[in-house]
């Protein structure tokens, strides 16, 4: 978070007021913040697309170097080499984490780092509380001020709600906690009511600040976020990382307002809202309520949970690679829906060289992604990226889905709940209403995976590995193409 000066500096004995004027009469810390804001705007237009992802971060980098060097050198720091040291260590475990960890494991980092995120929010609200003139936010009689007890204990909330909820998304994500919907008795009610406590006491706390009334809002902010996570099944998951990055934004945009910090404001601003975005966005591809998801599987069926084991007595048909790559090499087009499992088998780059040999055969290859697809927005969009998948060749669902009633082959590789016909058909599914790839339509459906036992992510069973057209290859997926492109 954004170094505050020692209680003893000069700065720390003026008021919010006064020590704003401080601030605002170098007007180089004014334009070096609003040179970091718009770096930080044009990160997250480069975010939007995979082609320019590279860039964007670039100009994430630079900007949030800009505000913090800016932030040190502007501000009375107790101990510039402790907070240098704290930057060392932080940004080396960053480091080392991210050159470690694994495709697979990025919506579980994700999770963690957003519970990082909404610790510190509450960490600095707390300090705030405890050393209000270290912060410049006294007023009358040495009281906090009334406006900065609202942003501290909004602050304090949404980073409480922020943490116990990344929490429990890593648990599910990292595969420690069920991903099936975890329904409590009367849960409405109690997520209600909590919620409503929650704003009563901050409103309270602007005419009384005693300590029972901000550590009674922590307690219950820390509970209301585990309470709103464990209701939301695994095919929601991908919408709850969304959110909770929104929620880690506008929990470091309110300690910016207590701070008295622009750049904070700012980027918490973009943050939260760029989440929000995302997560109506998604919400809308899988025909899910907004409102529903961010209250906590509002609305969903307790008895339409993680469904059971796959109906492996049905009649299904089972294929090889030299099979698969006869039938690939005579098509005309081929679509081609990747999931988890690819990103678990490490397959993506397999996968391009079997589209290159496609291609080569006169072979039209496209790329089919789902919105939801992984665990993360934008999994598979990045792993394509990886491993140099051409953008053009990559297509969205609402683009390409018309396509398959002229595609010769679907080929699935470790997809599940986006190529499942219950989404529109079965109203007790918890996928129930999801867009979903008309895979179905396609001549030829070839699906991949490691066995028949399993089941998608949401633990429903799916029609698709007994029709008629589809080809079951169980395997794993990486070996499975690289057969395939021997084949070919």
């Amino acid at each position: 978070m954004v170094p505050q000066p020692e209680i003893n500096s000069p700065m720390a004995t003026l008021p919010a007021a006064a020590a704003e004027a401080v601030h605002a009469v170098n007007p180089w810390v004014a334009l070096a913040y609003l040179v970091s804001g718009v770096l930080f705007i044009l990160a997250l237009r480069g975010l939007s697309s995979p082609a320019t992802s590279r860039r964007g971060n670039r100009f994430g980098i630079i900007g949030m170097t800009i505000a913090v060097v800016t932030t040190l050198v502007t501000h009375s720091i107790a101990s510039l080499p402790e907070i240098i040291g704290a930057i060392v260590v932080g940004g080396g475990i960053g480091f080392v984490t991210a050159r470690k960890i694994k495709m697979t494991d990025m919506p579980q980092l994700v999770a963690a780092f957003h519970s990082l995120v909404g610790m510190a929010a509450v960490l600095v609200g707390w300090a705030a509380y405890l050393n209000p003139e270290a912060f410049g936010i006294t007023g009358v009689a040495g009281l906090i001020e009334p406006q900065s007890r609202v942003e501290m204990g909004l602050g304090i909330a949404i980073g409480a709600i922020t943490f116990s909820g990344s929490v429990i998304a890593f648990l599910k994500l990292a595969g420690k906690m069920s991903g099936a919907p975890i329904m409590l008795p009367a849960r409405h009610v109690i997520n209600l009511g909590t919620l409503a406590a929650i704003l009563g006491l901050v409103a309270y706390f602007t005419h009384d600040e005693s300590l029972w009334v901000i550590a009674v809002v922590t307690a219950l902010s820390f509970a209301i976020g585990f309470l709103l996570i464990i209701p939301i099944g695994g095919a929601d998951m991908p919408v709850v990382v969304s959110m909770l990055n929104s929620y880690s934004g506008w929990a470091a945009a309110a300690m910016g307002f207590t701070l008295h910090n622009t750049a904070m404001i700012i980027t918490g601003a973009l943050v939260g809202s760029s989440g929000a975005i995302l997560s109506y966005i998604m919400c809308r591809a899988m025909n899910r309520s907004f409102i529903s998801v961010i209250a906590g599987g509002f609305g969903a069926d307790a008895s339409a949970g993680a469904g059971g084991a796959a109906k492996i007595d049905r009649p299904w048909k089972r294929g090889s690679a030299e099979d698969a790559a006869f039938i690939l090499g005579e098509a005309e087009k081929v679509i081609i829906i990747p999931g988890y499992g690819m990103a678990v088998a490490q397959a993506q780059h397999a996968l391009r060289e079997m589209g290159d040999l496609l291609k080569e055969k006169g072979v039209e290859v496209k790329y089919a992604i789902h919105p939801v697809a992984g665990r993360m927005p934008g999994h598979m969009n990045v792993l394509l990226a990886e491993a140099n998948v051409p953008y053009d060749e990559v297509f969205e669902l609402e683009d390409i889905n018309s396509e398959f009633a002229t595609a010769d082959v679907a080929f699935i590789i470790g997809a599940n709940d986006v190529v499942n016909p219950a989404a529109k058909t079965d109203k007790s599914s918890p996928i129930y209403g999801m867009p979903v790839f008309d895979v179905d339509k396609a001549k030829q459906v070839f699906f991949i995976k490691r066995s028949m036992g399993g089941v998608g992510y949401a633990g429903v069973d799916n029609d698709v590995f007994y029709m008629d057209q589809t080809m079951m290859l169980l395997a794993d997926a990486k070996k499975m193409v690289e057969e395939i492109n021997k084949a070919l």
